[in-house]
């Protein structure tokens, strides 16, 4: 199942599927590539950012990159 980024819940996994082509040089420098598996940390209240876990490294996000992300979900 794929969701965006943002959607994501606490602890879940997914692995990268696309990112919004305009945001994908901004993003890769923290390791967000497509490909990459992500897990969720914690999201900020009221459209904060996010963080997420990439290569064993924390990563915060604005809520409105991670709306551009696209995660397939792992099951279980």
């Amino acid at each position: 199942m794929k969701k965006k980024l943002s959607e994501m819940k606490y602890e879940e996994t997914g692995v990268i599927k696309s990112i919004g082509s305009d945001l994908r040089a901004q993003v890769a420098g923290m390791g967000i590539r497509e490909g990459k598996e992500v897990k969720m940390m914690s999201k900020q209240p009221l459209k904060g950012p996010v963080v997420i876990m990439v290569d064993r490294s924390n990563a915060s996000i604005g809520r409105g990159l991670a709306n551009k992300i696209m995660v397939e979900m792992k099951d279980g």
